[in-house]
This record gives structure tokens, sequence and C-alpha cells, in this order.
């Protein structure tokens, strides 16, 4: 087909015309991605993304208020200060309501989440046990403890009823965990002193230690209730609302490897995905001298630095809390803690400073609310120092 040079004028016109109809519709669009793009690295470099900017801002959003609350809120370390001007700061910052000005100061958000590393890091069940944050004091939640029947039929054969899932409801309270540590008003005037660093240093240490044990073996009292508090019985007549376990097979001393693969499987399939052990470094050092019948260590070191130890192809979290190996004492424990424990606690630390109760001496009355509980019995198993 062959065009008269007016008619190929006419189509390049046309053409033409059409280009500038579709660059004037994408300019705008194009425009607006690179707006869009330059916010997203502007946000990145000033930490106001998550995993954008500094490490030490990570996921912070950086806010006139949250910026002002945080100067203020130095300075009332240091000095104390107009406390009514605080509490608008933090509630404008979104850190906390009004609804308890009793209750201390709402701590920044940088220093909570160092604190928060320093727990994580010290406890070996809060890496493994599910977290949840709550808004109330207290969590409930039922729980399936089985029950429920099934069957085959054919398409016209008739259905017998089943039983109803039996239902449990468990309810966490999140106690007070307080700590009250002290410094030199001469120090908190010394500018060059980090205050934020030692009062981060002190709470997350004494935190830590408190959340350990009462995960572990807490009474459930104004505190967690640990893993090691609750009823035990013998895994082959396991009932609800008590933890199974495998007897060791010697009345004072950690001595068959073979116990250890009994109580690897006493746990059911469905909970091996994520199972893991616990046990204390003591207990770690008796399991690490077990050997097969080849003469090969059980024990693996972690592949990569940082990551835990393996044991029967399952890793190996080490809490000083867990029991010592000695008659009746419950040593080693396995499961799927994800399943199987729960840790729930309100979001914030609260500090309340008191410069009048030990002078020259500054307190800072630091709390947080935390509770734990088993919320899955049989995702748990323990080996127990016993005979039988």
């Amino acid at each position: 087909m062959s065009y008269k040079q007016s008619e190929l004028q006419d189509i390049m016109e046309n053409v033409g015309k059409e280009v500038v109809e579709f660059k004037s519709r994408y300019d705008s669009r194009v425009e607006k991605l690179e707006k869009q793009l330059e916010n997203v690295e502007v946000a990145f470099a000033r930490s106001q993304f998550p995993g954008g900017g500094s490490s030490s801002d990570f996921g912070m959003i950086d806010t006139q208020a949250a910026r002002e609350h945080r100067d203020q809120f130095m300075a009332y370390l240091r000095k104390g200060g107009n406390e009514a001007a605080l509490r608008d700061l933090q509630v404008r910052a979104e850190l906390s309501t009004m609804d308890d000005p009793a209750g201390g100061f709402t701590v920044i958000p940088e220093l909570e989440r160092n604190i928060d590393r320093v727990l994580s890091a010290s406890s070996a069940m809060r890496r493994v046990a599910q977290i949840k944050t709550i808004t109330t004091g207290e969590y409930k939640r039922l729980i399936s403890q089985g029950g429920t029947e099934s069957g085959w039929a054919t398409e016209k054969a008739s259905r017998d009823e089943t039983d109803s899932p039996e239902l449990a409801q468990i309810t966490i309270n999140a106690s007070e965990l307080f700590a009250n540590p002290k410094i030199t008003q001469t120090l908190l005037d010394d500018s060059a002193y980090d205050v934020a660093g030692w009062l981060e240093n002190e709470i997350a240490t004494e935190f830590a230690e408190q959340e350990g044990e009462a995960f572990i073996n807490g009474n459930g009292v104004g505190k967690p209730k640990g893993l090691l508090a609750y009823d035990t019985v013998a895994n082959a007549s396991y009932t609800w609302g008590k933890l199974g376990y495998i007897a060791g097979g010697h009345a004072t001393l950690l001595n068959n490897a073979d116990k250890l693969i009994s109580l690897q499987h006493a746990l059911k399939p469905a909970y091996q995905d994520q199972a893991c052990w616990i046990m204390n470094a003591s207990t770690l050092e008796t399991v690490r001298k077990f050997k097969d019948g080849e003469g090969n260590y059980l024990w693996r070191p972690g592949l990569l630095d940082g990551a835990p130890e393996i044991l029967l192809g399952k890793p190996v979290f080490v809490d000083e809390f867990m029991d010592d190996i000695g008659a009746g004492k419950y040593p080693i424990a396995y499961g799927n803690f994800q399943k199987g424990y729960l840790i729930v606690e309100r979001k914030g630390i609260s500090i309340l400073r008191d410069p009048y109760s030990a002078k020259p001496y500054v307190y800072f009355y630091s709390r947080k609310r935390v509770g734990g509980a088993v919320i899955m019995y049989e995702a748990i198993r323990l080996l127990k120092i016993a005979v039988s």
C-alpha cells in the first residue's frame, strides 16, 4: 500500500499529537512517583520509615512532637522540670494517654527499644515463646483441650452427632515489674555523663534478671507463672493442665543419652516443627559429652556465629534459671514454646523521678507490666531426674 505525501504528513501529525497527549497524561504521574520516591528517601534518612536511617533510630517516627518529647524527657532525667508539659508532650508524641497522671512518664522509644533488646538477648523464654502486646491489665484466651470427634461416611449414610470440643479459658495477668536505680545529682549535672545509657543498663539488667527467673520459676502470684511451676505427670499418663515428663532413668544423675531421644519423641509430631531445647549451662555441659553408638557427639555447634547449638537436630537455648541436675529436678525442657508458652506485656516503660527520698541521690522508679503462662500443655515436655 502506498501513501501520498499529504497523507504521510497527516499520519505524522496525528502521531505527533498522540505523543504529546501521551506525554501530558503521564508526565504528571511520573512527577508524582518521583516525588513519592523523594519522600521515601528523606524518610529513610530521617528514620521516619521503618527500616531506614541510622540503627539507633530504627523504626522511629521523627515528628516535631517526638523530638520535643525526647529533649524534654532528657531534661527531666537530669533536673526534673515541668512535669505537666512533659505529660502533654508524651501524649502529643502518641506515646501514652493522660489516664495515669501519677504513674510516671513514658520513656523515649529509643530507650525502651534498647531495653527490650537486652531483655530478648538475656532471656531464652523471650526468644522462643510467643509474645503479645496488650492494652489492658489481663489477657484471656480460650484454648481447645481436644475432644472433637470425626469419622468417615458414605454419600447417603447417616452421620452420628460428634462431641463438642472442650474449651479452657486461660487468663494471664500483666503484673508490675519494677526497678529503682539511684544516682547522685552531681553525676546528673555533668553534661558529659551518659544518663540515658546508665539508666538503660540499670533497668535492663534488673528487668532481665527478674523476668528470666519468673518465666521459669514464677508462682503466678503478682508475677508470671513459670515453666517449672506447673504440676507434672508421667508422659504416659498425660492429662490437660499438667506438663508431661520423661524420667531420666537415674535417681540423681543424667547419664542416659537415650532418654533425650525419648523426651524428643514424647512430643506429638504436630509440635515438632518449631521445637527446641531449654537447659542451663551446667546441664548443657553434661549433654555435650553424650555420644551415640559410633562415638559421635549428639551435640553440634551452631553453623553460624550467634546461631543456637544443635541437639538431635533441634536448637538448644541456655537459660540459667532452669534446674540443675539433681534428684527430682527438671533440668531440661523440650517443646514448641511458640505454641506452648505466652508472654504478654503492656507496651511502654514508665519512669518517675524521686530526688527526695535519699538525698543526695536521685531514684528513678521504673516499671513495666508483664505476664506469662503455659497456654498449650501438650506442646511442652520435661525431663525429670528420677528412676521412673
